[in-house]
């Protein structure tokens, strides 16, 4: 059972004052009986809006720092069980003009939170990874993957020991902050006259948070170590969202961002002689061989996938799961963005 995993443990979430944090600690003081949630992020402020939204829960232990800083790492992942890689530069556009930052911070600080979860015995890891490191055209994306590869070649460098590393790979969270619901909705309450649109062609894949935590949770019961988990989840297309949030505005097509694409990856086809289809997800095997000689074919839970077919490949476009704009203005009543 998940509770298993979950409960009686000391669990560890890097960058946990985020959206996802604030989401996975809202699911784990409400669903389980963890022993202690340690947020560990850069920013005091939002420490401190966070400890008093949960009442100041005596489970809950905040430090400072950052995952640039191994040393401060190594001290703050003593005595845990479990953690949850959080961390990381996201915003694309700002990636591209700041390279070096991004690197230090995704690249760096994945090697830093191995290195302390090695050398403190941390059972189960999993790092949490975006549709642009699929075939990446940016940095951000280019950063992440190598941050997927490095959490999965851990597994080799942690031999014999009990760290496990897997990683968790979805598209752009609805509702994030950063994410195109509350940019729509901020511009309709300054009764902009039209909606900013990149691209007519562009569609998304649709994961709220609620989704991506329970995800993350039922890939931590999964997992051998290795694996990069893909939800299956639904596609939409941007004009559509835009006709469920404001079906009285007009679209204007200001054209694609630095580094952005038309439509998100997240297996990509490359990588199908790797890929394997359970019921509600996908999982894209190592392509390095582990001492460990797991089979990926059957889960932790015993649950059996299957190869995909050669040359497929998952994304927004080609998904067979599409939400109509009906769809779409059911599911943001229920998340209250409209």
């Amino acid at each position: 059972m998940i509770s298993k995993i979950i409960n009686n443990k000391n669990i560890l979430i890097t960058g946990g004052t985020g959206s996802f944090g604030n989401a996975f600690v809202a699911s784990l003081l409400k669903n389980f009986k963890s022993k202690k949630i340690v947020i560990y992020s850069r920013d005091e402020l939002k420490q401190s809006v966070m400890s008093k939204k949960f009442n100041n829960d005596p489970r809950l232990r905040f430090f400072i720092g950052d995952v640039r800083d191994r040393d401060r790492l190594n001290h703050i992942f003593s005595g845990i069980d479990l953690v949850i890689h959080a961390a990381a530069l996201k915003q694309v556009d700002i990636a591209e003009y700041n390279p070096t930052e991004c690197i230090k911070t995704n690249i760096e600080g994945a090697t830093n939170v191995i290195s302390a979860a090695i050398s403190n015995n941390v059972k189960k890891i999993v790092a949490l990874s975006t549709d642009k490191a699929a075939n990446p055209i940016n940095l951000y994306g280019s950063t992440k993957l190598a941050s997927d590869k490095l959490f999965i070649a851990a597994n080799n460098i942690a031999s014999g020991r009990v760290n496990r590393f897997s990683i968790v790979r979805y598209g752009n969270v609805v509702g994030s902050r950063g994410s195109v619901i509350p940019i729509f909705k901020s511009l309709i309450e300054k009764k902009i006259k039209f909606l900013p649109i990149t691209d007519i062609k562009m569609t998304r894949f649709w994961i709220t948070l609620s989704e991506s935590v329970r995800f993350v949770i039922e890939c931590m019961h999964r997992m051998h170590g290795g694996e990069i988990f893909v939800p299956k989840i639904p596609s939409f297309k941007i004009t559509d969202l835009s006709k469920a949030i404001a079906p009285i505005l007009k679209n204007k097509v200001i054209g694609i961002r630095p580094g952005e694409k038309i439509h998100e990856v997240m297996c990509p086809k490359d990588s199908s002689h790797l890929t394997l289809e359970f019921k509600n997800h996908y999982v894209i095997k190592p392509s390095i061989r582990f001492l460990d000689n797991n089979n990926f074919l059957v889960d932790k839970t015993k649950e059996k996938g299957k190869m995909v077919k050669n040359d497929f490949e998952y994304n927004s476009l080609d998904n067979k799961h599409y939400l109509s704009v009906k769809d779409l203005k059911i599911k943001l009543k229920k998340e209250k963005y409209i």
